[in-house]
């Protein structure tokens, strides 16, 4: 296989996209030839707000298109799929900005890439081979989202509570749901629904001795 496979993995925020990527990830990249697969996230490409003071990063709606630069990420899947690593941004949550650091990326015959608004965009949509949806219920995501939020990345339990009632829930129901239709496979239970990470591997494997 010379064409690179890209596979979307999306869903709500804290539903267990990552667990569910990072998880298929982690059993193959020792399993497989190095440089065989590669993962990506979407997170990464959220927009740099260096120049905002704090107060104005802080109300910026993380859960809408327009917080991400989805253009870059477009050029940075053609660009692997033409055979060149990439410099992916790192996002700072303390911070709610870029990093200054990047993480190269580099060409793979597969590539996981993972985000919440995902299968919500047309143009990106167009350059995925494999699409799944992380079906899991907006409670479970609420619960996980404050324990990640306060323990990972330094915020309130009433900042995340707020945040959830006038972005997160919202964006979900007009961006992140109606998504769902776009995606190949759906998928319960996230990171932890083995059937389901198996049968990726599965398709993995077979795509790769093709």
């Amino acid at each position: 296989m010379t064409r690179t496979t890209i596979i979307a993995i999306a869903g709500a925020s804290a539903s267990g996209k990552s667990l569910f990527s990072q998880t298929i990830y982690n059993e193959l990249v020792n399993e497989l030839e190095p440089g065989a697969i590669a993962i990506i996230e979407e997170d990464a490409y959220y927009k740099d707000q260096s120049h905002l003071p704090m107060a104005h990063r802080t109300q910026t709606n993380y859960d809408h298109p327009d917080a991400f630069e989805h253009a870059l990420m477009l050029e940075h899947l053609t660009q692997i799929r033409c055979g060149n690593s990439v410099e992916v941004p790192t996002y700072d949550y303390a911070q709610h900005t870029r990093s200054e650091k990047t993480r190269r990326v580099p060409a793979a015959k597969i590539l996981i890439v993972e985000g919440i608004l995902l299968l919500s965009d047309k143009a990106l949509n167009k350059e995925f081979d494999i699409k799944v949806f992380i079906d899991t219920p907006l409670d479970i995501c609420l619960m996980r989202r404050m324990q990640r939020d306060m323990e990972q990345r330094g915020r309130t339990l009433q900042s995340v509570v707020e945040q959830y009632q006038a972005t997160v829930r919202p964006m979900f129901y007009q961006f992140i749901e109606p998504s769902k239709h776009n995606a190949d496979l759906v998928v319960t239970r996230g990171g932890m629904n083995r059937v389901a990470i198996d049968i990726i591997k599965s398709k993995i494997k077979y795509l790769l001795q093709e």
